[in-house]
């Protein structure tokens, strides 16, 4: 059996403040940082050990993780940060208010811009510094692969060859492995492990920094999925009438 954490990263400030995020630094609240120690404590009493971590080039998510690492005295495990496990983008709605931007534009419209699969946000030109695609971080990067705002189905097309090429080969060797990333990029991982359908997918809620806990198979089908709660529960994960148990996976394909 392989074994595979996903963690949403703790509160942020701008999830405090009720603000579209998406690729916009911003650091964890006092709170995002209780969150996530008690993230440890849940792994720790769970006996999950790791071997090896994967995060987003976003401070909140690699706070999260050094965290995380620091309380289970791993920080010495190898760490690997990549963009394509960063949230998703939102486009000319970063940094706007989400109950301002439902006045102005109607909570129907932001409902579909938020939890729709495939309709994008307003793009955002390149050059708004709100766009935060700038800089060191992103200079390795072609232009063309710079979102200007993302769907959760564009997300999900990202976060995929990275599961393919860097995840699932660490967990073929035997690795346990932690993602400590953000809720649509966990989502589209989510989404294609376990083949869940695409109206089905923008609704499945991840808390932060409550760890959720894959068992996948020798072909790294999922055998089982669960959130960690207090005192040894597990919240066993379904997905719908046809699937209730979410066991129509695809992770190796």
């Amino acid at each position: 059996m392989h074994r595979l954490i996903l963690l949403r990263h703790g509160q942020s400030v701008w999830n405090a403040e009720d603000r579209f995020t998406g690729w916009t630094d911003v650091g964890l609240t006092d709170r995002g940082i209780a969150e996530t120690r008690r993230a440890s404590d849940l792994l720790k009493a769970a006996g999950i050990d790791l071997d090896i971590a994967f995060t987003s080039v976003l401070s909140r998510a690699i706070e999260t993780l050094h965290l995380v690492l620091r309380d289970m005295d791993r920080l010495w495990l190898p760490v690997h940060k990549h963009w394509r496990l960063n949230e998703r983008h939102y486009g000319a709605l970063q940094g706007l208010n989400k109950t301002e931007t439902a006045e102005r534009h109607g909570v129907e419209q932001v409902f579909r811009w938020r939890r729709s699969w495939d309709i994008p946000p307003p793009p955002i030109d390149p050059d708004d510094p709100r766009s935060a695609v700038t800089g060191r971080r992103y200079a390795g990067i072609a232009r063309s692969n710079l979102p200007r705002g993302e769907s959760l189905k564009d997300t999900t097309d990202r976060v995929v060859p990275f599961w393919r090429d860097e995840i699932a080969p660490a967990l073929r060797l035997g690795a346990r492995v932690l993602v400590s990333a953000h809720g649509n990029s966990l989502r589209g991982l989510v989404k294609h492990l376990d083949a869940v359908a695409d109206q089905d997918i923008p609704l499945f809620e991840i808390p932060t920094s409550r760890p959720l806990v894959y068992e996948l198979g020798a072909d790294l089908t999922p055998l089982r999925r669960y959130f960690l709660g207090e005192n040894g529960a597990v919240e066993e994960i379904g997905w719908s009438k046809d699937d209730p148990a979410g066991k129509g996976g695809n992770a190796a394909a």
